[in-house]
């Protein structure tokens, strides 16, 4: 049974609000709070290895689980990155290669599985291990390749949430008027969605001297999580409104039109 939602407008918005609230509640516990890159490390992989085994175990799809999984996976990469680039002292370029090598492997067994790389078809054990692994890999990934894009670069917070941004767009065009694969371009857009996320979530907390809006992880964080929030009810309301609309269509019998697949048990 797929546990998977469907690729909207809506995901996106969702998905970036989500990476962004990991940007900045990663910062809110290992900055803000003191509580450290190591230590908070530890916290929010726990937090996403018991969201995910949740996840996992799930019979159908639960919009708040599923975007706790994402939220847990962004604020767990925020700490795994930092902690990488500026405790371990690899720097951004090298931390950046690094998650960029894991992630290839990971596609690489995906590949090798037989497991499919269409996201709203996933549905194996299997395939959604694969696709959360990715998922972690890729938004571990975009922090330290959005940090690489801000400093290193110099192009600055607002510079590179713009060159992303242009990036985004070319891909949704691609989508519209290109035969590439729906599932390279879906692919591709995630994982820059991580480093918009992350160019984002600076561009809100840091000061202004350093190009930010000076807004603090906890305000920040609060207003993303309050978006998300939203987001997340109006998903719920969407699905049970589906699932009703699937009862009445199934008491009424087949006359009407068919507008979702459905399961049905043959003894």
């Amino acid at each position: 049974m797929k546990k998977l939602p469907q690729v909207t407008a809506l995901f996106w918005v969702m998905k970036i609000a989500a990476t962004t609230l990991g940007e900045t509640g990663g910062d809110l516990l290992a900055q803000t709070l003191h509580i450290g890159y190591a230590l908070s490390s530890l916290l929010f992989i726990g937090l996403f290895v018991a969201s995910l085994t949740t996840q996992l175990n799930a019979k159908r799809f639960h919009p708040a689980l599923y975007w706790t999984v994402i939220v847990s996976t962004s604020t767990a990469g925020t700490t795994m990155s930092d902690f990488m680039n500026r405790s371990a002292g690899l720097g951004y370029a090298r931390g950046a290669l690094v998650l960029i090598t894991c992630l290839a492997v990971v596609f690489a067994i995906w590949r090798r599985s037989g497991q499919t790389f269409a996201v709203e078809q996933i549905s194996t054990f299997r395939g959604e291990l694969l696709y959360w692994s990715a998922i972690l890999f890729s938004n571990t990934l975009g922090t330290s390749l959005g940090d690489f894009l801000a400093d290193t670069t110099h192009l600055g917070f607002f510079g590179s949430a713009l060159l992303i941004s242009g990036v985004m767009v070319v891909i949704l065009a691609a989508h519209f008027y290109t035969r590439i694969s729906r599932t390279l371009l879906f692919w591709t857009a995630f994982v820059l969605t991580r480093p918009l996320g992350a160019t984002v979530g600076d561009f809100f907390t840091k000061p202004r001297t350093q190009g930010g809006l000076n807004l603090g992880t906890m305000g920040s964080s609060a207003v993303l999580a309050t978006v998300l929030l939203v987001s997340i009810g109006y998903s719920l309301l969407k699905e049970r409104a589906l699932v009703e609309g699937d009862g009445a269509l199934a008491g009424a019998g087949a006359d009407g039109p068919v507008l979702a697949p459905a399961v049905v048990n043959v003894d």
